[in-house]
């Protein structure tokens, strides 16, 4: 940690969740930040040291990280942070592919006329951050938009399944709106998908949304060549 800052807030005084919850937020936290690097081992009594916990709310939460898939605990040898292979990512975007296109088809089913107003309003902001080329601003804005459209599908169990899937995606260190021309590839692409939502075409808005997931990818694996 850097020494210029101050120390974080003992644990057990930041809230009422569980101790362990607490844990596994910090170290969530610190994984998605690269502070704990993909692949490495994580020293369990050192971090109990720093946090001022004993070793067993800390093994607690590297359980429920494992069973995230933020981190894998290897018998005999400690816990180490994921690191993904490009197999990995191929196989995790298929699936979020497979997981984002149902919310988009159910979302084109379900929507009010309120909820595609909030659509084309967040879908004008991907228009504007793309015009000024601002990369990160278009990126958020398209998580807001993900996220609007899996909260109009209102399936509990696929909206549980994606934010478990997307914690997996988060341990790459590329975002593939780095790659030159992606922003504005991406834009046409939403484009696709808020046409066919307004036209309630579900079939439709599902395929375009997982191809827009699979295009992602495919410019992931440029950025990796490239690097």
């Amino acid at each position: 940690m850097d020494a210029r800052q101050p120390a974080p807030p003992p644990i057990q005084s930041l809230n009422a969740l569980a101790l362990y919850e607490q844990v596994a937020e910090r170290l969530r936290e610190r994984i998605f930040a690269h502070d704990l690097a993909p692949g490495s081992w994580i020293d369990e009594q050192a971090l109990a040291l720093e946090y001022g916990i004993s070793r067993t709310p800390l093994r607690e939460a590297l359980k429920v990280l494992a069973a995230e898939g933020l981190v894998v605990l290897k018998p005999r040898r400690g816990c180490y942070v994921t690191e993904l292979s490009e197999q990995d990512i191929d196989d995790v975007f298929q699936v979020m592919a497979l997981l984002e296109g149902q919310a988009a088809a159910e979302a084109a089913r379900r929507a009010t006329s309120a909820d595609f107003s909030r659509l084309e309003a967040l879908h004008a902001e991907l228009e504007q951050h793309a015009a000024a080329n601002d990369a990160d601003r278009f990126f958020e804005a398209n998580q807001r938009f993900h996220a609007a459209l899996q909260q109009i599908a209102g399936n509990r169990y696929l909206t549980q399944l994606l934010d478990d899937t997307r914690q997996v995606i988060k341990l790459t260190r590329r975002d593939s709106l780095r790659l030159e021309g992606r922003v504005a590839q991406s834009l046409l692409e939403h484009r696709a998908i808020l046409a066919a939502l307004l036209a309630r075409d579900a079939n439709l808005a599902g395929r375009r949304m997982h191809d827009h997931l699979l295009s992602g990818r495919a410019a992931l694996a440029k950025l990796a060549k490239a690097g």
